[in-house]
């Protein structure tokens, strides 16, 4: 069956269930030059544009080939000739190594959501389509995902500097390309979607196999939604385990009542494991399924001795557990420069007040010793001191704020602030965005 472009007017429904809009929507598109990001480009700015508003199309070049730098100045022309505004974000720092594919997922999602907090712009649209969200199910439960991991990709997610809209969950890929052919656009072919290192092509091969199994796109996407409204239904105890439950303090450690821990159903315990433990590890995802079903017979079970998972450091402590950031997963200092929301470690957010000082550092205190306040110093548990955020020049420490100590004058030190990149309890999951 030859598959239907998506009309302006089905585009437009999509949309309306991720609404209130501004009058005139501004919107960013995640767009790779791929056929799929292409096609919701297009749609996005005849939708914008109907309603006042503008898209803008904003491409990540990872620079991971070297003809990267062509295709999305080759985007660019594309949409230039259409009046679709458009931009080009290049990735820089040290390559990308180890888990290549999830290493340019969060520096894509790191520096279009930096573009949109510069830009004003509220709302993220990505092009993940029905075989995608499958893709995803299958991944998960390879990796032993429990009900949060199956459930999918939402389609709505809320982010620290906008939300992140997911249009096309419901509609297929072919439908996507037949959209552009309609228009007579062309599109990027990006041979690393063949390559079959990267599992997601594995399960793209297998597409076939899959079907004839049962286990077509539609049927996993349906299945995922499904889990999808279980753990909507399940959401709401989490979040009262964890508002009664749990402690945060502004030095980015968290207590929780194992008690009231224990007195939950299993799967609430291990959420509300999996939320601290990213929240306070400064972490985008929660660490895996079969990790936190240890920590928690561990715990269960009478832990005696700390222990690490996620990047935190679990310690059982007179009947609560103390979750703090583990010394040796912190990140590097970085230079306090004359800038809002410099961040440090997942953690933390730093402002310079005023003009910067050349050379201030923020980083962790490490193994050094200051003169505390004593009212604060006793309420940061010794296992969590070493990772609070220190401000140093040239090597000397000036300022380690949760300790109350201030060697220097506070008006030429950064104000730190503890803004974890995941929340301790965010919006509920949007299977749908009705």
């Amino acid at each position: 069956m030859t598959a239907l472009p998506v009309t302006r007017d089905e585009f437009a429904q999509l949309m309306i269930r991720f609404a209130p809009y501004e009058a005139r929507p501004r919107v960013a598109v995640a767009v790779s030059g791929g056929a799929d990001s292409l096609a919701l480009a297009l749609l996005a700015a005849d939708w914008a544009g109907a309603a006042g508003g503008v898209a803008t199309a904003v491409t990540v070049d990872h620079r991971l080939r070297p003809e990267s730098g062509a295709e999305a100045a080759q985007v660019a022309a594309w949409l230039g000739r259409l009046g679709i505004a458009h931009a080009i974000l290049p990735r820089t720092g040290p390559a990308l190594a180890g888990d290549i594919q999830a290493e340019a997922r969060a520096a894509r999602y790191h520096l279009l959501e930096q573009w949109c907090a510069s830009n004003g712009v509220l709302h993220l649209l990505t092009a993940h389509h029905l075989e995608d969200q499958g893709e995803t199910l299958l991944l998960r439960l390879a990796r032993g995902s429990g009900l949060y991991g199956l459930a999918g990709m939402p389609a709505l997610a809320e982010r620290a500097q906008c939300r992140i809209l997911r249009p096309f969950l419901e509609v297929p890929k072919a439908r996507l390309g037949a959209t552009l052919a309609a228009r007579g656009q062309d599109w990027i072919r990006d041979p690393s979607n063949r390559d079959p290192a990267f599992a997601r092509v594995r399960l793209r091969q297998a597409e076939e196999i899959l079907a004839a199994e049962g286990l077509g796109a539609r049927r996993l996407a349906g299945t995922a939604q499904r889990l999808g409204q279980a753990r909507h239904a399940f959401e709401p105890a989490v979040t009262r385990l964890l508002a009664s439950g749990a402690w945060l303090h502004p030095a980015g450690f968290a207590w929780l009542d194992a008690a009231r821990l224990f007195a939950e159903p299993a799967e609430v315990q291990l959420r509300a494991l999996a939320s601290l433990i990213a929240c306070v590890g400064g972490a985008d995802y929660p660490p895996r399924f079969d990790g936190l079903e240890r920590l928690e017979r561990d715990l269960a079970g009478g832990l005696a001795a700390g222990r690490t998972l996620g990047g935190c450091l679990i310690v059982p402590r007179r009947g609560k557990v103390l979750l703090c950031r583990e010394p040796e997963a912190v990140a590097p200092s970085v230079s306090a420069i004359e800038a809002a929301d410099i961040p440090w470690d997942g953690r933390f957010l730093a402002d310079m007040p005023g003009a910067a000082s050349d050379g201030l550092e923020i980083g962790a205190l490490g193994a050094d010793v200051v003169e505390a306040d004593a009212r604060l110093a006793a309420a940061v548990p010794p296992a969590a001191r070493a990772t609070l955020p220190a401000v140093r020049k040239a090597g000397r420490i000036l300022a380690v704020p949760h300790l109350g100590y201030w060697f220097a004058d506070r008006d030429g030190v950064p104000a730190l602030r503890f803004r974890p990149v995941r929340p301790l309890s965010a919006a509920a999951f949007a299977v749908t965005a009705a």
